[in-house]
């Protein structure tokens, strides 16, 4: 079983950057897709990036060019650069992670969404 938490979300103006984490206890997240997912008030929670076993990065169109992540297997965490930041980023930042190859947006969501992954609680993330 994996526990995973968050950390990082804060209130910015537009034009500014956030780094989130993600740190990781139970398992080792070497072998696991991880991701960072988000929700807005009254919509659908969606992918932002994932990152794959041997570090590869997949990222939504919105997140191109103005977000990075990586993760470190030694210590545990997976991380979130996030510059431009812009007013429809706001929402709340969900770390997670699932056993699935491809690694993938589509893919790890489908498996979260099964129920066969895991979520963090959540970190806040607000641009104005």
């Amino acid at each position: 079983h994996v526990q995973l938490v968050e950390s990082g979300g804060d209130s910015v103006p537009a034009g500014g950057s956030l780094r989130l984490s993600c740190v990781a206890s139970g398992d080792t997240i070497g072998r696991y897709c991880m991701g960072w997912f988000r929700q807005a008030p009254g919509k659908e929670r969606e992918g932002v990036a994932v990152v794959g076993v041997d570090g590869s990065t997949v990222f939504a169109e919105s997140a191109k060019g103005r977000f990075t992540s990586s993760k470190d297997s030694v210590k545990n965490t997976l991380d979130l650069q996030m510059n431009t930041l812009k007013p429809e980023d706001s929402a709340m930042y969900y770390c997670a992670a699932a056993l699935v190859n491809p690694c993938n947006i589509n893919t790890l969501r489908t498996v979260l969404t099964a129920g066969n992954g895991y979520w963090g609680q959540g970190t806040q993330v607000t641009v104005s």
